[in-house]
């Protein structure tokens, strides 16, 4: 059984209402094919597979990936460049030209999940106050947040580029209560990392929702339960 709306939600943006990180990797493999698969003698394949694993090292260190959402184009150039050194190909031109294509094919594909819109709207007819929090960079959050109008279901909407702090920093939850004048017992957290959208909000007293959109569960052993997984956002309603 559904259980009833709360007076407020909270909302992650990537991965939660628009989809970000599943188009990744087909872009990285398709931006290798045309701009690696002209040349002779480079191995498309091998060189995308050192930018998967150079990427998923990058991102996996808490600090890394503070600084390097807030610069995604040094940090994707950086990535490809680190990559080409391990498969040694010294090529600054390719390894530029790679990531700047990725950027922009990335940006492109970005789409809000089926049903995300609407799911928005009908939680704004019901009467719940809604608040943002994403982090990275201003400018490409607030780029994508324009382009799809979302800024018309939010009460308050907090960029960690803007703010200069985002989650999982305590101060950026009170923030949005405060601003939705609503407290903890009131509102319901809702995201895809499991440390930013469900243990932080859980240690203020926020039930805490996982997005679970990849259908993966739960990793094994686990220190994070969320109060309640759900695959998108349109499960929320009654």
């Amino acid at each position: 059984m559904t259980a009833p709306l709360p007076r407020g939600i909270l909302f992650d943006l990537d991965d939660t209402i628009v989809a970000f990180s599943q188009v990744s990797e087909p872009i990285w493999q398709r931006v290798c094919r045309e701009h690696v698969g002209r040349r002779d003698g480079l191995d498309a394949d091998a060189i995308y597979r050192a930018i998967r694993d150079t990427s998923a090292w990058h991102w996996s260190d808490p600090e890394r990936h503070r600084r390097g959402r807030l610069d995604l184009d040094a940090t994707r150039r950086t990535i490809v460049d680190l990559a080409f050194e391990k498969v040694r190909l010294d090529d600054a031109d390719l390894a530029r030209d790679i990531a700047a294509a990725y950027a922009l094919q990335r940006e492109e594909a970005v789409r809000p999940f089926p049903r995300a819109i609407d799911t928005l709207e009908a939680l704004v007819d019901r009467g719940v106050s809604l608040g943002l929090l994403t982090n990275g960079e201003a400018h490409k959050q607030r780029a994508k947040i324009d382009r799809f109008g979302l800024d018309r279901f939010f009460q308050t909407i907090l960029i960690e580029g803007e703010l200069g702090y985002g989650k999982p920093d305590e101060r950026v939850y009170w923030r949005a209560l405060r601003d939705l004048g609503l407290g903890p017992a009131d509102v319901w957290s809702v995201g895809d990392n499991l440390a930013w959208e469900v243990a932080a909000p859980q240690a203020l007293g926020v039930y805490a929702i996982w997005n679970d959109f990849r259908r993966q569960g739960l990793p094994d052993g686990s220190p994070v339960l969320p109060d309640r997984i759900i695959h998108g956002i349109s499960e929320l309603l009654p």
